[in-house]
């Protein structure tokens, strides 16, 4: 365009006119990725990968999901977002997140996050996730539903964003405090009984590979009621059976409340199965990740 970029574009629209955006991009690799996720930053919900070939055929083929989804974003409720002043990413947050405490209960020290998001979670995600400190003493699984080709760039915009180091899990690895893991595309992420990651090629659940339900019941057989599992935005119903294996299993489990989501689905269907024993906002998600550095249990 021949007055602003996207970015820009984005910026001013979020800012004066804010309307639900969608991201329709070729970008899925170095340079172009990062300014994908700049504009989810800024302010866009999705994005949707551009046919390469750019032939009537390859869009023939993704007409449907692309429908779908500007379907679905056509019913979200955005807000003004006012322009971010660039600062560094370790540098404290323009207003500083003071942390609280997890609700009383039957005490347990806690070994492993668990977090699952869809639509809205790559937003949702750098909010609970970017104002962690370098030590922070557990684990952090997330599973986040993206179109293919563009996880690579989710992980890098978040380890930019981030003091703690973000990555794909590794085969055989075990899940280290201070650290933050993906699974990789096409691949479900679990736990074998030593506690170590390792991929399935198994069915979509819930139409999703890899699924927030496979994790979070992985996660709730190996470390029970030590584990901690939180629910983000996103539509369908993935993880909602998930939480629910994390609650029976005795650990600590939250979905983000309606008026944060940006689309309520997931939650929802957690919150009616009775799996969420704390509906939260984002910030209120953010506060007691912080809280549970302090007090090392829950």
């Amino acid at each position: 365009m021949p007055q602003m970029d996207g970015l820009e574009l984005t910026q001013e629209v979020m800012a004066t006119f804010p309307k639900p955006i969608l991201v329709v991009s070729a970008s899925v690799q170095d340079r172009g990725s990062e300014n994908v996720f700049k504009l989810l930053q800024a302010g866009a919900i999705d994005v949707f990968p551009k046919p390469l070939a750019g032939l009537a055929a390859d869009y023939e083929k993704v007409k449907n999901e692309l429908i779908s989804k500007i379907k679905i974003l056509a019913g979200v409720s955005v807000f003004t977002q006012r322009r971010r002043i660039h600062q560094s990413p370790f540098s404290p947050p323009v207003t500083a997140i003071p942390p609280t405490s997890v609700p009383a209960r039957e005490v347990h020290p806690l070994k492993v996050i668990a977090i699952g998001a869809s639509t809205g979670g790559p937003q949702a995600l750098h909010r609970i996730l970017s104002p962690l400190p370098a030590d922070f003493p557990f684990p952090i699984i997330c599973v986040q539903h993206i179109s293919e080709g563009f996880l690579q760039g989710l992980v890098d915009w978040l380890e930019a964003e981030c003091q703690l180091p973000v990555k794909i899990a590794a085969m055989g690895e075990f899940p280290h405090p201070q650290a933050i893991y993906f699974p990789p595309e096409k691949r479900h992420l679990e736990l074998d009984r030593q506690g170590r990651f390792y991929y399935s090629q198994a069915s979509p659940v819930s139409g999703h590979c890899p699924s927030v339900t496979v994790t979070f019941e992985s996660v709730a057989s190996v470390y029970g009621r030590s584990s901690l599992g939180i629910l983000l935005t996103g539509m369908g119903r993935d993880g909602a059976a998930g939480l629910s294996a994390i609650a029976r299993a005795g650990g600590l489990t939250i979905a983000q409340d309606e008026q944060t989501s940006v689309v309520f689905g997931m939650p929802r269907e957690a919150i009616a199965l009775g799996a969420a024993q704390q509906v939260l906002s984002i910030g209120e998600i953010a506060k007691t990740l912080l809280g549970l550095k302090k007090s090392q249990h829950f």
